[in-house]
């Protein structure tokens, strides 16, 4: 049944003369409330919440109520102000505090220390980073890869922060060392030239300076071990290396490479709480049992040799219990027909042999694992270990194919002579023959001439043949000679030779020899110095005539860093011969560049892959044993002001760092 149709009114009313306005306002406010009613109770929640949000909104925003607000607050700060006053207290102005950075322990207040930082300018705009993935711990700021912004709850200090803490020793989340300027004041006016200093406030007393200690190098080294050791110990722990960015583990031989290798490391800087734990995984769980094949100059250096140096240094007879372990499993590969040893040992079966592809050994394997296995002989009274590699050097001693004391890269273990003849190089594959002639010389007392007369021709060979000058800097390089014809090729494993030119020089060898190592040293400095990330490439190419005003050039194939230790140790070498600062200098730079190119977040360095590419240095992820058995403990003793720690006339370092005692004379 439909509802009677509904008839609407309207109501008039009609005022007084004048009043001719019209008005319905009872209905209308009649039909509001009736629609309102209309509405559900959800819709009417709604609305009644938007209107609530809409009018707090205006509160905010309001202007006029923002200044009151405002106000009110300065009185109340300004009535404290009044108060301070009244007791003799002079308040700091608002202007000459700045801000709090976060990860970063303020030893003075931090009002005091602002006026004794000098103001830099601004570093310009940085473009806006590509979306792609970069290596850890790269990116300067402005960009930083996607895996690195994961990390960060790790202190994080930034650029413009810099400025007020200038002269403090931060190390950020990416691994940028900031380092207090040394050896000069901030001129007086150097603050308003920049418009950077605090503005005079009328009725502030002027505060005094407050210094601030200059960075502590060696501490610097030891944080870098700690971050390293943190990735190695979380991801990769009694593995041979670890690979930080995927945060996992390589494997090379299975013996704990890493480990073994920073053993030293760990005692010399007196970090004794990683070393305990090291030295427990030692006890409990390295064992030379298992079927696998090792490379014998590798596991020599590093795994042999890292022992025997942690046994002198800490006198415990577990570290030389399991050198004699390893040495004796070793020994196979001296099982030829020429006494030249195999490269490889399967130290569980006790079986040699040579690579697949070859009957030939590289001459700098086979000649650079005398000082481990003399060592071994003269601990354990066995004279078969030193027996079987003086042998070696007899053999190569008389050996034709050298050129002026020059080697070949390969000898074949089968004939005991050289092979691929006409290629003479101090890299690759003959690098350490040259420096452990010198080591054994020393090692033994001085008594053994014939290594002394091979190292002293071979050094006049080098000058003879592989000596130039570049230009335009005439920087002196060691190139490669390959049948009669130079190339300009010097590997970064090449700066080894400046700091045992010096180590030579130091006992007594011509001065000549330090004047060619102080000439070295500068170009594996600039090898660093000229590239964008401040880090070396593996091979540096150099230039003889000037056509595009650089001295180096490096190939694309060329441009990757392995965090290698060379130039580092020779700075060590010089700078303990010549106590010459600027070697430290050097080391530094070299050192915060590790921290910003290649330091991972979530722990450890990797190393990368393009040193000419700052914005993506392309990372590698592997961290090299080395890094912490040889490039970190360079570093350190670098920095370190004691000349007795690891004395140069007291032990000689193998090619892996590890430090082994010179012979008594009475040996």
């Amino acid at each position: 049944m439909y509802s009677p149709l509904r008839k609407d009114f309207v109501s008039l009313t009609l005022g007084e003369q004048h009043s001719h306005s019209y008005t319905n306002g009872k209905h209308r406010r009649q039909s509001c409330w009736r629609r309102w009613k209309q509405l559900s109770r959800l819709q009417r929640s709604l609305i009644l919440f938007l209107l609530a949000f809409l009018l707090i909104c205006g509160i905010f925003s309001y202007p006029s109520l923002s200044e009151q607000w405002r106000a009110l607050s300065d009185d109340s700060v300004k009535g404290g102000w009044d108060e301070m006053e009244h007791q003799g207290l002079q308040p700091i102005p608002p202007g000459l505090v700045p801000k709090d950075v976060p990860g970063v322990v303020q030893e003075e207040p931090p009002e005091l220390q602002r006026l004794n930082v000098p103001i830099l300018p601004k570093p310009q705009g940085l473009k806006k980073p590509p979306s792609k993935r970069g290596p850890p711990a790269l990116q300067k700021r402005g960009n930083m890869s996607d895996w690195q912004v994961k990390d960060r709850e790790e202190p994080a200090i930034r650029r413009d922060e810099d400025q007020e803490t200038e002269t403090k020793t931060v190390i950020s989340w990416r691994g940028a060392m900031i380092e207090a300027e040394q050896g000069t004041e901030p001129q007086p006016s150097a603050h308003a030239k920049e418009g950077g200093g605090p503005a005079e406030v009328e009725g502030a007393n002027p505060l005094q300076p407050v210094s601030v200690k200059p960075v502590d190098r060696v501490e610097a080294v030891r944080e870098a071990f700690r971050h390293a050791w943190k990735g190695y110990k979380a991801f990769a722990w009694g593995h041979d290396e670890l690979k930080p960015i995927s945060k996992t583990h390589g494997e090379w031989f299975g013996l704990g490479l890493t480990l073994i290798d920073a053993l030293d490391t760990m005692w010399i800087l007196d970090l004794k709480e990683e070393f305990e734990e090291a030295k427990r995984w030692v006890e409990k769980e390295l064992s030379f049992t298992k079927n696998v094949d090792v490379n014998l100059f590798e596991s020599t250096i590093r795994i042999l040799g890292g022992l025997l140096s942690t046994y002198h240094l800490t006198g415990d007879s577990l570290f030389l219990d399991k050198a004699k372990d390893i040495g004796s499993r070793l020994m196979p590969a001296f099982n030829t027909p020429s006494k030249i040893p195999f490269s490889d040992v399967n130290i569980g079966k006790g079986i040699a042999h040579p690579p697949r592809w070859t009957t030939d050994s590289t001459v700098a394997e086979v000649t650079s694992i005398q000082l481990e296995f003399r060592e071994l002989s003269r601990l354990t009274q066995d004279p078969e270990y030193q027996k079987a590699v003086d042998e070696v050097m007899r053999q190569v001693h008389r050996l034709d194919g050298k050129h002026d004391g020059l080697v070949p890269m390969f000898i074949n273990t089968n004939s005991g002579k050289f092979t691929h003849r006409g290629v003479f190089t101090l890299g690759a594959r003959a690098d350490s023959y040259y420096e452990y002639l010198l080591k054994q010389w020393l090692q033994g007392g001085k008594k053994e001439p014939e290594l002394l007369e091979d190292y002293l021709q071979a050094v006049e060979g080098v000058k003879k043949n592989l000596l130039r000058q570049t230009s335009p800097s005439k920087l002196v390089f060691v190139g490669e000679l390959s049948h009669g014809r130079l190339n300009p090729k010097m590997d970064h494993l090449v700066c080894f030779l400046p700091g045992t030119l010096a180590l030579g020089a130091h006992n007594g060898l011509p001065a000549d020899h330090m004047d060619l190592a102080m000439q070295l040293m500068e170009t594996c400095h600039q090898m660093y110095v000229q590239m964008e990330t401040g880090l070396s490439p593996e091979i540096a190419h150099f230039n003889l005539q000037n056509h595009n005003g650089r001295d180096v050039d490096v190939k694309p194939a060329d441009r990757h860093n392995l965090l290698r230790p060379e130039t580092v140790e020779s700075l060590f070498y010089m700078y303990r011969f010549t106590q010459d600062s600027k070697y430290r200098d050097w080391g530094w730079e070299i050192l915060q560049s590790f921290n910003k190119y290649t330091r991972v977040p979530s722990g450890g360095y990797t190393s990368i892959g393009n040193v000419r590419d700052p914005v993506n240095p392309g990372p590698r992820d592997k961290m090299e044993s080395f890094f912490l058995g040889e490039t970190l403990k360079y570093l350190f003793l670098l920095f370190s002001d004691d000349p007795e720690l690891i004395s140069l006339d007291k032990y000689v370092f193998n090619t892996e760092a590890h430090p082994l005692p010179i012979w008594p004379s009475d040996s």
